[in-house]
């Protein structure tokens, strides 16, 4: 499977991005695709996923801001990102989980940096 993530930028504070992952290969294997982050410093974390069955997980500073969203038909998933906010500032990553313990695949990372 491969991912190929698009999107970030710079905006200002309060502004919209979206970014969209387009997976190509297997991708009947994956059970979950989604969206990481990692800021300077930190760790990498979930911000938003959505399985095969169409449920959507997302981290809590998100939710209400942020909208994941499949489209099938063009194997893409998509993270609307509203009203920004300078710690939404990171590299995402798409990601693409399998069942198989240990299987899973990242996409190269999109910086977003959201300037206050």
């Amino acid at each position: 499977v491969q991912l190929q993530a698009s999107g970030g930028g710079l905006v200002q504070a309060g502004e919209s991005l979206r970014l969209s992952c387009v997976a190509s290969g297997n991708v009947l294997s994956l059970q979950a695709i989604g969206w990481y982050r990692q800021a300077p410093g930190k760790q990498r974390e979930l911000v938003a996923d959505v399985n095969s069955g169409g449920y959507t997980n997302y981290l809590d500073s998100v939710k209400g801001r942020f909208t994941i969203s499949r489209d099938n038909a063009k194997n893409t998933v998509y993270l609307q990102m509203n009203s920004l906010k300078p710690e939404d500032t990171g590299v995402y990553y798409c990601h693409g989980a399998t069942s198989v313990v240990g299987r899973e695949y990242w996409g190269q990372g999109t910086l977003v940096t959201v300037s206050s």
